[in-house]
């Protein structure tokens, strides 16, 4: 069975969906406060790398831009944003229809998933503060069943 990443399109869908996504994200009224403060001139290429490799992709972000203990902490320390997760989770989906995936595919169903499960859980784990997210933290894997135990 492919994985996630291969049945996607690889690298290059990624960067595709990572580029809507901020698209989207950095236009709403509400999301787009969390880069108010300004965010990297590679975000998108980072992004992408990071959800290919979660995706069963190449360990491109790990080897190229850190763990997952520095996207967690980069995500913390905000306090709780209900509105704003759910916020970037329907810019998330509407990234995914900007790209071309159906409405009623089982890709879109795992991504939305994906994407969900990592804004609401792992990177809204530690928000009291970004000092509370421990060193050496696994990237979070998915596969088409949801979380991956493991690294």
């Amino acid at each position: 069975m492919q994985t996630v990443y291969e049945t996607a399109g690889g690298a290059d869908f990624f960067l595709l969906l990572a580029n809507a996504w901020h698209a989207r994200a950095t236009t709403d009224a509400v999301v787009s406060h969390a880069f108010s403060h300004g965010f990297h001139p590679e975000h998108q290429r980072r992004l992408a790398a990071y959800w290919a490799e979660a995706l069963g992709g190449p360990p491109t972000y790990s080897a190229s831009y850190g763990d997952e203990t520095t996207v967690v902490r980069m995500h913390s320390g905000n306090g709780p944003h209900e509105e704003m997760d759910r916020r970037a989770i329907a810019c998330f989906d509407q990234a995914l229809t900007d790209v071309g995936v159906a409405d009623d595919s089982r890709l879109r169903k795992v991504l939305h998933d994906y994407f969900a499960w990592t804004t609401t859980v792992t990177m809204s784990r530690y928000s009291r503060s970004a000092q509370d997210v421990p060193e050496g933290l696994p990237l979070q894997k998915w596969s088409w069943d949801g979380p991956v135990d493991g690294p």
